[in-house]
């Protein structure tokens, strides 16, 4: 990749003559090096190239298009937060309208604040309270199905069993029967998801379904028939069990084509966001804990003294400090979300630099969550990172796993919660120990899922 910087341009922009300033970066357009190499660059390696090379912000264009790379706490502050007004989702966020539609994570404006207001007291916390003694229970269903010696995806494991916790706490449904199912499309649809990004039109093409597309659509079919079944029963019931699930109905009372379309979007996208993103936070820390012994005898001890041999409760949460601490790092090294991306409505200011409406920002949590600036030795698994000392030490926007300012995640605590649970819970019994010879490599679809999954052996404490 060249490494010449570009100087300030002059561009066009609503038919005014601006003079924008650029930020240092490539000096060859990025549509040449995809077509040299035939296939779409890494977008983290491209993140990091950009990082080390150009430093704190980096500009680049892939054919007429503007791309800034932001890497520094006060730039990331000024996007998501002083000027969040000026930024929409950007282009990558919106194919996934596709799988999605106009849920919580793709709309924007007055509809986004609809579904996020009435979706709140569903994250309130006395619910969250609530959801506790369920993710206890189906964490050790699934404990209680392992046995000592044996071989497991435990990627699979994570997937299916917040999946089941998903559609018990926030959707008031039980799922075990047609929790593989349901799992097996949603990897189709992951396994697509770069060629859905890449491909020029894929909104149109669809409805043509050439292979790829076949596939996603047969997948999607799987996914909305579980989604609507799990509609049709709630509304048959007539219950209200003071799930999402039932605040969505009220705040949807409508039974007509337009508001079951609404209120599957919204199902849809707060079920894929609540458990995907919680299984691969899992499955990266049974990894590193793995890779870290002295980490699990600390994680261990803990366990033992607040446990004292029963399940772990809500009410445990608070006092499995170290556990948190552990989840903390391991969402610091693989961040589920590992980046984001605005779309900027008009021109703006970053620092010295004054860009075109119409540029791409993006942040990558993987590429800052790793800079030895804020992280020192930052490969290094270090739970005690996260110690309140060491939280109050650290700049803000240095750490945003969950992302920030108004589109922050939704369901945050309930995420903390779940995965400490779930770790003290199974870890009370057993230890993981990835294979011998196991490739792990991060793959940045949606989320970030480990590409070959992960297989680790059971072993009893």
């Amino acid at each position: 990749m060249g490494t010449a910087v570009r100087q300030p341009e002059v561009g066009e922009h609503s038919g005014k003559s601006v003079g924008y300033r650029f930020p240092p970066g490539f000096q060859r357009n990025l549509l040449w090096f995809a077509l040299r190499k035939f296939r779409p660059a890494n977008p983290i390696l491209l993140f990091q190239h950009l990082a080390e090379t150009y430093g704190d912000i980096a500009h680049y264009k892939i054919g007429p298009h503007h791309i800034v790379f932001l890497n520094h706490p006060e730039y990331i502050r000024e996007v998501l937060v002083v000027q969040n007004d000026n930024f929409i989702k950007e282009r990558t966020v919106q194919r996934t309208k596709m799988l999605l539609g106009e849920g919580m994570i793709t709309s924007e404006g007055a509809a986004h604040r609809a579904q996020r207001l009435a979706a709140q007291p569903a994250f309130h916390r006395q619910r969250i309270g609530e959801y506790g003694g369920i993710i206890v229970e189906e964490a050790a269903r699934i404990r209680d199905l392992w046995h000592a010696g044996e071989r497991r995806d435990i990627s699979i494991d994570m997937m299916h069993l917040t999946l089941n916790v998903v559609a018990r706490t926030l959707f008031a449904t039980d799922l075990r029967e047609e929790v593989c199912e349901l799992a097996a499309a949603i990897n189709r649809i992951m396994g697509l998801y770069n060629f859905l990004v890449m491909l020029p039109a894929a909104e149109w093409l669809v409805h043509l379904r050439p292979p790829g597309l076949a596939a996603f659509v047969k997948a999607r079919k799987r996914i909305d028939a579980v989604v609507y079944r799990m509609i049709a029963a709630h509304r048959r019931s007539g219950l209200d069990r003071g799930s999402l699930l039932d605040l969505m109905l009220a705040a949807s009372p409508a039974n007509d084509a337009a508001s079951r379309q609404s209120l599957r979007d919204q199902v849809i996208t707060i079920f894929l966001a609540g458990y995907e993103t919680v299984a691969n936070a899992l499955s990266w820390t049974w990894y590193l804990l793995s890779e870290n012994p002295a980490c699990v005898v600390k994680l261990h001890k803990e366990i033992d003294e607040v446990q004292k041999g029963r399940l772990p409760g809500f009410e445990d949460v608070p006092r499995l400090r170290y556990t948190e601490m552990v989840l903390a790092e391991s969402l610091r090294l693989y961040p589920p979300a590992w980046a984001m991306g605005r779309y900027a409505r008009n021109d703006f200011s970053l620092g010295d630099y004054f860009l075109p409406g119409r540029t791409t920002v993006l942040i990558s949590q993987f590429v800052t969550h790793r800079d030895p600036r804020y992280f020192p030795d930052p490969l290094r698994f270090d739970p005690d990172r996260f110690s309140t000392e060491g939280k109050a030490q650290r700049a803000r926007f240095t750490y945003f796993p969950f992302g920030a300012g108004a589109r922050q995640c939704i369901g945050e605590s309930f995420a903390w919660m779940e995965g400490v649970l779930i770790l003290a819970t199974l870890a009370q019994k057993w230890k993981l120990q990835l294979v011998p010879g196991h490739r792990v490599e991060p793959q940045p679809l949606i989320t970030l899922r480990p590409k070959y999954g992960m297989i680790m052996q059971v072993e009893p404490r």
